[in-house]
């Protein structure tokens, strides 16, 4: 578990990258205040969860980073595990999001979202022009509904995740600590 530790932390962008954003300069107050950059038992599964949920949702890369910044300040979420949740949507896992959204539009409302003509910009490695001219179809809500329900379900598995391995840690902690104990005396 330490060495994932050290992963994240080492991946997730740290306080000072994020005093250096001009983006967040007006927010500063806000967002550099220490308890939303603590890993304690509460606010690291909201961190998971809003990550999730931001990363999925908005797939546009400098987006995700300060829209989980920002969304974590009311929820008093971890911001670095925020943060680094967000890269769980990248290039290579963004096709098949936007796949399982489509499908999982086109399947709850039924709006008839064309799928093979989404294979077929993808394969062709299409123009924007040409991916806009598809999205403002009828394309469109169906993902945006499609993304919206694996950003949702993906944030409440990502929570429940958290908080029990959040929960095993601690109790491996605490049987260590006990068996110290009991060595000791």
């Amino acid at each position: 578990m330490s060495r994932l530790n050290k992963w994240i932390r080492s991946q997730a962008p740290n306080r000072e990258s994020f005093e250096k954003s001009r983006f967040l300069r007006p927010f500063a107050q806000r967002v550099f205040h220490p308890a939303l950059w603590r890993f304690t038992r509460r606010s690291v599964p909201r961190g998971v969860a809003l990550g999730l949920l931001v990363g999925i949702f908005f797939l546009i890369p400098g987006v995700q980073i300060a829209g989980a910044a920002l969304l974590a300040l009311p929820v008093r979420a971890n911001i670095p595990i925020a943060a680094a949740m967000t890269f769980l949507s990248n290039p290579a896992t963004t096709p098949f999001i936007l796949a399982a959204s489509l499908y999982i539009g086109n399947a709850t409302l039924n709006l008839g979202a064309d799928l093979t003509q989404f294979e077929a910009l993808l394969s062709r490695n299409a123009s924007i022009s040409a991916w806009a001219d598809w999205v403002v179809s009828s394309a469109a809500p169906a993902l945006l509904w499609g993304l919206f329900v694996i950003a949702t379900v993906s944030a409440a598995i990502g929570y429940v995740i958290a908080v029990a391995v959040w929960r095993w840690w601690l109790v491996r902690k605490w049987r260590a600590r006990r068996q110290h104990r009991r060595a000791a005396a």
